[in-house]
């Protein structure tokens, strides 16, 4: 039987949600056996997030009173003229709207950019019903030892039955300085949270906590030597401090 023949443009349909539940399912198993297209849909879906929560609020916006003036025909213009002239004087005003968006990415700390990334991350992977893992918890001592090479050091997954969560497997994601390692739990209820792990440049004596919440995502996130973490989860602040504390404790023994 002949594989089925999966093009780019259905692999982007399929980051995006837009492919029928047949083609889907195509694509899925086609994804299975090509772990590198696997990786770069996953890398699609995070950016897609990202250009959602940094422009979204700007597409709701109402168009200025002077721009829909702009846009009315007078004496010395045809129709069709005055309508150019004002979505020309649209797109440079949203381009300097997004222009705002854009700029305080690149100004933030290093540690509040992995919190962010690692919300993304949690959002995109934590709905998946079929493919929420590279990698499952049965084949755990492949998955850290897969995922300890990649990030060059040898990773140890928390264990956290006693605050309620097992271990559903991993992932390996792309980092803005490298390669990340996803660690992904799961309760009875069917919750999950995630551990994100990066290489960090520089080692690092401020183990401090901090919060941050993305949308309805919580997120403690921590440097500790060269590794920084990032714990999310759809959970409210003190429950998630617990965890994160046990977390913390374990990777630290």
């Amino acid at each position: 039987m002949n594989a089925p023949t999966i093009s780019e443009q259905e692999l982007h349909a399929y980051a995006d949600g837009r492919l029928d539940a047949v083609r889907r399912d195509a694509v899925e198993v086609w994804l299975a056996d090509h772990p590198e297209m696997r990786q770069a849909v996953a890398e699609w879906r995070i950016q897609r997030e990202q250009l959602h929560r940094a422009f979204d609020s700007v597409l709701d916006e109402p168009i200025p009173t002077r721009l829909t003036e702009a846009a009315k025909p007078v004496s010395r213009f045809p129709l069709g003229m005055a309508a150019a002239v004002a979505w020309l004087a649209l797109g440079g005003a949203i381009g300097y709207q997004l222009r705002g968006a854009v700029l305080p990415f690149h100004g933030q700390q290093a540690t509040t950019a992995m919190a962010r990334q690692a919300a993304l991350a949690h959002a995109v992977f934590s709905p998946e019903v079929r493919h929420p893992v590279e990698v499952g918890a049965a084949e755990e001592t492949h998955l850290v030892a897969w995922l300890s090479k990649r990030l060059g050091a040898e990773l140890k997954p928390p264990r956290l039955s006693g605050q309620g969560f097992e271990l559903v497997g991993g992932r390996l994601l792309p980092g803005e300085a490298g390669p990340v390692a996803q660690f992904m739990y799961q309760d009875a209820r069917g919750q999950r949270l995630t551990l994100y792990v990066q290489r960090d440049a520089q080692d690092s004596r401020d183990t401090a906590f901090r919060f941050a919440k993305e949308g309805g995502i919580s997120v403690f996130y921590w440097l500790d030597g060269r590794f920084g973490y990032a714990l999310s989860a759809e959970m409210e602040r003190p429950e998630l401090l617990h965890i994160a504390t046990a977390v913390h404790q374990q990777l630290n023994q």
